[in-house]
């Protein structure tokens, strides 16, 4: 098989396996507001303004629930960011603050609908309705809460531990203090909570991380925020990318238990974002988005980017009137990456007030008011950004240990991977286990071991 039929053959199989929907090419004014590539990683942080709870109303109409589904729908997003989810004050039932399994219950019928255990009756409205090709299956639910809200991070990409340190998933991050970090949780109100992504090394050379945070708001937050973004900034640079020594935490100052044993690799990117709650360019301090994106200096070695460079957030715009604001008059909500890994395609916000019909993405044409669907979902307009990550290297067939040359090298791993090929892929991290697919019908097995050796032996594949 070629190289070129090889990629080709994986991206199909990729897209037969439902990992990534087929998306109509960015077009906006045609209501097309899918990725350019289907490759591309699509994160979306929103604060839905307590509307995803178990009390919420999960039937089809012109409603809170039904408007954020459609717009989730619509809008696909690989990775989403949740704020002020799970609470149900708002509901008049004074049921408080959705437990974790609670809302994970809720969040899984907001994709996939069913009968409603908490309010009885059978859901209506839900994201596959709108989209049954799409669904976002990983669910990250933050074990911390204000009483009142939790975060939560959705996915399509499982989680994995990428730092060998046995978790994929932190709730409460918090670090000693040290440099220009105070000390103490990242964000103490509600939680900055991260999560580890495996991303399919047939697509991707690396992997994902990413954070979310909803920072305490107004003016009483202003040092909270503050105080929040150095503690973030020094978390990223320090745990994930080892602040410039090669391995996690060099000054012992963050808790993790047991420790990671290694920092990101290079093609692995730090996302994070969310509702901070602080607009810099208003007030023109040093907030929250550039501690977090800059650290102490700007422009200096001390950054959060992986060569600890300055990370870039983003500087979003409604495509149709070029409008920066996602609360009020404001920007509140943000994404914020390492852009020496991940490159940005393109960043916008979604807001269908003064937006011309023929603008409309199709799932939300049903809803019963499609101008004003973004009020009835919340007040925050959703942040949404793709990003181009690193590659996987176009590896030649039979290439079984990842070295670009198929040689007498190869029959080991090819024999480790037909017997046991979760070893493999142990000793072997990043290798694709389908370089073995010699005869090119889509599996590796037996009947690859013929074309196999006569692609060593020169007979080709």
């Amino acid at each position: 098989m070629s190289v070129r039929r090889f990629r080709v053959w994986s991206a199909v199989l990729w897209a037969c396996a439902g990992a990534g929907p087929a998306l109509a090419q960015w077009n906006p004014s045609s209501g097309q507001w899918g990725k350019v590539d289907a490759d591309d990683v699509r994160v979306l942080t929103w604060n839905i303004d307590d509307d995803i709870c178990r009390t919420a109303t999960k039937v089809e109409g012109q409603n809170s629930w039904t408007a954020l589904a459609r717009i989730v729908a619509a809008m696909r997003p690989d990775v989403w960011l949740i704020q002020e989810a799970a609470d149900n004050s708002g509901n008049g039932t004074g049921s408080g603050c959705d437990s974790v399994s609670q809302l994970t219950t809720t969040i899984e019928l907001f994709f996939h609908g069913g009968s409603d255990p908490f309010m009885g009756g059978t859901v209506t409205a839900y994201v596959q309705k709108y989209a049954p090709d799409y669904d976002l299956p990983y669910i990250f639910v933050c074990t911390k809460t204000d009483s009142y809200n939790r975060n939560v991070i959705v996915s399509r990409f499982p989680f994995a531990d990428l730092n060998g340190d046995t978790v994929s998933q932190r709730s409460e991050p918090s670090v000693g203090a040290d440099e220009y970090a105070p000390g103490g949780y990242l964000e103490p109100l509600r939680g900055f909570m991260f999560a580890e992504f495996n991303l399919p090394d047939s697509t991707y050379a690396g992997n994902l991380v990413v954070g979310n945070a909803h920072l305490k708001c107004c003016s009483d937050g202003l040092v909270e925020r503050e105080l929040s973004g150095k503690n973030t900034a020094y978390y990223i640079d320090y745990f994930f990318n080892g602040a410039g020594t090669g391995i996690p935490d060099p000054h012992d100052k963050i808790a993790d238990y047991p420790p990671a044993t290694s920092i990101l690799d290079d093609y692995t990117p730090v996302i994070v974002g969310g509702d901070w709650n602080e607009d810099e360019l208003e007030n023109g301090r040093k907030g929250p988005t550039e501690w977090i994106t800059r650290a102490a200096v700007t422009g200096g070695a001390d950054g959060t980017d992986r060569d600890r460079s300055d990370m870039t957030y983003d500087d979003a715009r409604n495509p149709y009137d070029n409008n920066r604001v996602t609360y009020g008059s404001s920007k509140l909500d943000y994404l914020a990456w390492q852009d020496s890994i991940a490159t940005l395609r393109n960043t916008f916000i979604f807001h269908t007030t003064g937006l011309p019909s023929a603008w409309y993405p199709p799932e939300i044409l049903g809803f019963p008011s499609p101008p004003v669907i973004s009020v009835y979902a919340s007040p925050h307009r959703p942040v949404t950004a793709d990003f181009i990550l690193p590659a996987a290297p176009a590896w030649p067939p039979g290439d079984m240990n990842c070295d670009a040359t198929v040689d007498f090298g190869d029959i080991n791993p090819f024999v480790l991977a037909l017997s046991n090929p979760t070893v493999y892929g142990q000793t072997y991290p990043g290798c694709p286990i389908l370089n073995g697919d010699i005869n090119g019908d889509g599996t590796f097995d037996f009947g690859d071991i013929n074309p196999f050796v006569a692609l060593l032996s020169g007979g080709g594949a």
